[in-house]
């Protein structure tokens, strides 16, 4: 649900009611991933989505339902080979569904309303809910903040009660379902954890989703020229934080990258040795100077990021491993290397060499292989584990 929780976080914010369907378990090619979500509020407005399509109708009128019952319900959609026109997913797939009603007054309101804001504000933070296991407790949520606090919200963090969230007259549950939702949101992703119903892996299974936000990530690029450009704005399309940064200060201006979130006037490697960067960060070095490129990317190989792409020529892209090996780069260093840059499109616009770029970035964080699908018999959905881009984090 936090994926449309700027949205959400107006309605409460409004007073509204509203119920709010999310995908908790998808099997075969699903259109969307756990962590999706379509509400409707009294007024039969809706926003979000499940499927794409497929079950938008069946799954509106369950929230319309759970509003006026306040009953928080599961319900499975899929591919029916007995009646093809009966409710579901053409794609072959199937997802679960549960809807859970948040009226003013219902118990998990202020945690889910802690867990929006949070989210609309960027701030890093889980909302983990029981989505399978016993009728009591479906539904339940806790909310776990970056500094390990539990609860509502951060001042009350460290407060333990039903209001905040929480799972009753189960602290074990409540401790262990934190560890989990803590983990997974410095992972920076979403997914579901099996846990016992007492806090043990054992005995009867209790199904938790944990929705992490997380604070975008990163894209720097390094070389303020005319494909960067291009680049910035794929990146800001894409969720990414931007960063361009050049030594040149003639070229690395804002009215020539309107779109940057930040532009930095400094040699390449001096502000890649002090700023912050993590497994999701991508660092695209578009120089292609030998002067700013080896000092560059003899310190980016050595990072652990998630992608290090550099712009050049078959001859410069040679000419710049062997000054790499003779400054210590190891081979299995420079196997991370994604040079030249970007997938194989023909590209020859900044538009397109952005659009082959960003290819490359997203088939390496989702396992994509950058082929044609047609004639593929490959899955269309496929995600690895590391954090993918925008507010939210991957699938477990």
């Amino acid at each position: 649900m936090l994926d449309i929780a700027d949205e959400l976080n107006r309605w409460v914010e409004q007073g509204r009611d509203f119920a709010v369907a999310t995908v908790v378990a998808v099997g075969g090619s699903a259109p969307r991933q756990p962590g999706a979500a379509l509400a409707v509020d009294t007024d039969g407005t809706a926003i979000g989505s499940v499927s794409g399509g497929c079950v938008e109708g069946a799954v509106y009128e369950l929230c319309r339902q759970a509003l006026e019952d306040g009953q928080p319900v599961r319900e499975r959609f899929g591919y029916s080979d007995d009646d093809a026109f009966a409710v579901g997913l053409t794609c072959g797939g199937t997802i679960d569904v549960l809807v859970t009603p948040v009226r003013v007054g219902d118990p998990v309101r202020p945690v889910i309303a802690a867990g929006l804001r949070a989210a609309a504000a960027g701030e890093a933070a889980a909302l983990a809910r029981i989505v399978n296991g016993p009728a009591d407790l479906v539904g339940r949520a806790l909310l776990v903040h970056a500094d390990g606090g539990v609860g509502g919200d951060a001042a009350s963090a460290r407060r333990a009660s039903a209001h905040q969230g929480g799972f009753g007259a189960h602290p074990e549950l409540d401790r262990t379902v934190a560890a989990e939702a803590a983990a997974l949101l410095d992972a920076g992703r979403t997914g579901t954890v099996e846990i016992g119903e007492q806090g043990a892996r054992c005995g009867a299974p209790l199904t938790v989703l944990v929705e992490s936000s997380v604070p975008p990530p990163r894209m720097i690029v390094f070389g303020a020229i005319d494909f960067a450009s291009a680049l910035v704005r794929v990146g800001k399309f894409l969720n990414y934080h931007v960063t361009v940064c050049d030594a040149r200060p003639v070229f690395a201006t804002a009215a020539r990258f309107p779109e940057a979130d930040e532009i930095v006037v400094e040699w390449p490697h001096r502000y890649l040795g002090r700023t912050q960067v993590d497994a999701r960060t991508v660092l695209c070095v578009l120089t292609h100077d030998a002067k700013f490129d080896v000092p560059l990317l003899r310190l980016a190989l050595r990072l652990p990021v998630a992608y290090v792409g550099a712009m050049g020529s078959r001859r410069t892209h040679l000419d710049r491993n062997a000054r790499l090996r003779e400054v210590g780069i190891t081979e299995k260093e420079l196997a991370r290397l994604r040079s030249p840059i970007g997938l194989d499109l023909g590209a020859r616009t900044p538009e397109e060499t952005a659009l082959s770029i960003a290819a490359e970035i997203v088939a390496g964080r989702r396992g994509g292989s950058g082929l044609s699908l047609t004639g593929a018999h490959t899955p269309i959905h496929h995600d690895v584990t590391s954090p993918p881009a925008g507010r939210f984090g991957s699938v477990a």
